[in-house]
């Protein structure tokens, strides 16, 4: 279709399409989905070829934040029943990221629930970096603590750090009907920190909380505007426990149309999904690499994802394959710009979602809240219980984690 065409040329171009061409991409049929996703793929591998950026979530400290971000599971008065801990020590950190680094992750991401951090928190996390750092050369690190203070992003560059993960997660106008305890400019004014400071910015956005279609452009030509690295994709996993616990809106059709817009609006940054791709794309988790170039490994901040070797498979088959430490991830002009995402051979991007509660990519605070599938103890894909009608929502693959950091049991990795 005409609309098509016009969006790859634009995205070849790295020409920004029109609001109404992004709102017409979210409104195709679910008959033309396969077409959106041929146009887009078009444009992601001309940028990224056929590579899938693999990125490990370490949560540093988990639950009890006193921020009120209606879809994470660690928020003020969350119900839900995740994991409870406070600061994990340095060498607890680099043992959770080491089983992510095995598996093939090439960026480990730190992430802490809050509102900010501490100067102390500062020094703690810029421990865990040098520790994970000395044990593993060319590995990124990500952080992602929420609110940033003056000087926090310098330190955490000189700490070692290569980016920090900060999302937006909707648009201006509706952001104080998912949050009340700190403002959409709050979080705008942390990606920009970041960047002045050196690292590279990687911040993204939440679908599936009840947002309009005209919400979901808003923020993604924010996103564009403030230009990040990284623009992470999460999908709501509705935690009980939560006030967006009954917010099932997403299908897997739907999910591809939002990921195939954001692909055409940023063609030529690293888009990664992350929370909640195991819940809402399900069996159709192949088809999104067509159009982002990176996935979370394994489990989330709170709730469990698919089993690492089934993403390695995942990848495999659907003829990628998984981007190699030596490999820089960004496009060339965009890493001669000194954007991170592995603008160097040895340092990346970073990735992740974080505000208040240190999110990060997930949704559900879980920020990733990926849940998924890994509902049973080995972590893969659903098993072959009977499957419910396409309009039921998927309870079944929202699980809490319960290995890994924090814990005694071995990460899924």
């Amino acid at each position: 279709m005409d609309l098509l065409n016009t969006l790859v040329d634009k995205g070849l171009r790295r020409e920004l399409p029109t609001r109404e061409e992004a709102l017409a991409v979210l409104a195709t049929s679910d008959d033309d989905v396969l077409d959106v996703v041929a146009a887009a793929g078009r444009v992601r591998r001309h940028w990224f070829g056929r590579r899938v950026k693999l990125n490990y979530l370490v949560n540093l400290k988990s639950g009890l934040c006193p921020e009120d971000c209606s879809y994470c599971s660690q928020r003020l008065g969350s119900r839900a029943d995740i994991l409870k801990y406070t600061w994990l020590k340095p060498d607890e950190a680099s043992r959770a990221a080491a089983a992510g680094l095995a598996g093939g992750a090439k960026r480990v991401c730190l992430v802490a629930s809050g509102r900010g951090p501490t100067d102390r928190d500062v020094d703690r996390v810029s421990e865990t970096i040098k520790a994970i750092k000395d044990g593993n050369e060319g590995v990124e690190v990500c952080a992602c603590l929420g609110l940033l203070s003056d000087g926090q992003a310098e330190r955490l560059r000189e700490a070692g750090a290569d980016a920090y993960n900060h999302n937006l997660n909707t648009s201006e106008a509706t952001y104080g009907d998912i949050t009340s305890t700190h403002t959409y400019a709050d979080r705008v004014d942390t990606v920009q920190k970041a960047h002045a400071a050196g690292l590279s910015a990687c911040s993204g956005l939440i679908a599936g909380m009840g947002e309009s279609d005209e919400d979901l452009v808003d923020v993604v030509f924010s996103l564009r505007e403030l230009d990040p690295d990284s623009v992470p994709v999460n999908f709501l996993i509705p935690f009980e426990g939560t006030p967006l616990a009954k917010e099932w809106n997403l299908t897997p059709q739907r999910c591809l149309r939002i990921l195939a817009m954001v692909r055409f609006v940023c063609p030529d940054v690293e888009v990664r999904i992350a929370g909640g791709r195991e819940v809402h794309l399900r069996s159709m988790q192949p088809l999104a690499l067509h159009l982002a170039n990176s996935i979370f490994l394994g489990d989330y901040l709170t709730s469990e994802g698919q089993a690492g070797k089934a993403d390695l498979e995942m990848i495999a088959d659907a003829g990628f394959e998984v981007e190699g430490a030596e490999q820089v991830t960004l496009p060339e002009h965009r890493a001669a710009a000194g954007g991170g995402c592995g603008s160097h051979a040895t340092s990346g991007c970073g990735t992740h979602e974080s505000a208040g509660c240190g999110s990060e990519e997930g949704a559900g605070c879980g920020s990733h809240e990926g849940g998924g599938c890994g509902s049973h103890e080995g972590g893969g894909v659903c098993g072959p219980a009977a499957v419910p009608a396409a309009e039921t929502p998927r309870t079944d693959l929202v699980a809490v984690r319960r290995r890994g950091a924090g814990t005694d049991l071995a990460p899924n990795a």
